[in-house]
């Protein structure tokens, strides 16, 4: 009998981008395609550790019931200003959803890694064992929103820097064939380009929000204030809009760089440009994106994985 071939699944980084990934593991579920093998870097981690834990329906759940405003109560100015991140009340929602404080990675149900990158040297790390909620936390530990995180004596920070779709993990860990999941192919450049029709409800706005609205550009206004037919465009872009593009620049390069020497048996491409890097709350469209990415090249997944 012909052995069954091991499935890797990449899940990619790309903030909140990444809620795509839980439509694509819906919609491989259906499928009846199962992955022996989960590497996650960034929000692909948390994804992926939520996903090994079987606690991935909680999670969506969770985020299916996440208003703007909510979100904007998990950024703050943290002592020292080491980063925008509230962690006690991210950290709260990630035990309850991700994974049990003391969960372990040996104890998930799917063989788990996921990647971050040692600041002082560049290094990138593969967990492969300890704690499943540090080692999430260092690999979306993004430079300038959350405070980097010390493991075994080493300061980490996001993995999307060094290995934004960890294909190489999967193919380690024993993957015959990889399934990757690209959050950034269609969003260099398209940050500037969102819809500025799009609305979102009104609410009241906390005391803090003031904040929240200068990191991102949630309600639009930074983009209405750019593209205004009054607008000098001489000017620079906005603070956020920059560093924004700046990060999908990187990433989209980097990514890249590595399929090239390392591509993917499968790879999917959501699209998912208009949906910004904190725009967590938008759940619902990410992950339908995701299930219908996966519906559209089901044959070839099919065809890969010798069930065509």
């Amino acid at each position: 009998m012909k052995a069954r071939l091991k499935i890797g699944l990449a899940l990619g980084s790309g903030a909140a981008r990444g809620w795509a990934h839980i439509g694509v593991l819906k919609a491989l579920e259906a499928a009846k395609i199962r992955p022996d093998i989960v590497a996650g870097s960034s929000i692909g981690a948390l994804v992926g550790a939520a996903y090994a834990a079987g606690n991935m329906s909680v999670l969506e759940q969770a985020l299916m019931k996440l208003t703007r405003l909510q979100t904007a109560r998990y950024f703050t100015i943290n002592t020292g200003f080491t980063g925008f991140i509230n962690q006690q009340r991210l950290h709260a929602f990630l035990s309850d959803h991700v994974a049990a404080e003391a969960l372990q990675i040996s104890d998930l149900q799917v063989k788990y890694a996921n990647v971050a990158t040692q600041l002082n040297t560049g290094r990138e790390v593969w967990h492969t064992s300890g704690s499943v909620l540090d080692s999430v936390w260092a690999s979306m530990a993004v430079p300038g929103l959350f405070p980097a995180v010390k493991i075994d004596d080493h300061w980490l920070v996001d993995g999307g820097l060094v290995n934004p779709v960890p294909i190489s993990v999967c193919r380690a860990l024993g993957a015959d064939v990889v399934i990757a999941v690209n959050l950034n192919g269609d969003i260099v450049g398209k940050h500037f380009e969102r819809n500025l029709q799009q609305t979102v409800p009104a609410e009241q706005p906390p005391d803090d929000f003031n904040l929240f609205d200068k990191l991102s550009d949630y309600v639009g206004k930074q983009k209405e204030r750019l593209f205004a037919s009054g607008h000098d465009e001489q000017q620079p872009p906005a603070l956020f809009d920059t560093i924004a593009a700046s990060i999908n620049i990187a990433q989209d390069r980097i990514t890249r760089s590595r399929m090239a020497g390392d591509p993917p048996d499968v790879l999917l491409q959501p699209r998912l440009s208009h949906i910004g890097l904190l725009e967590f709350y938008r759940a619902a469209e990410a992950i339908e994106e995701g299930y219908a990415c996966v519906e559209k090249i089901l044959p070839d997944i099919e065809l890969c994985l010798g069930r065509g």
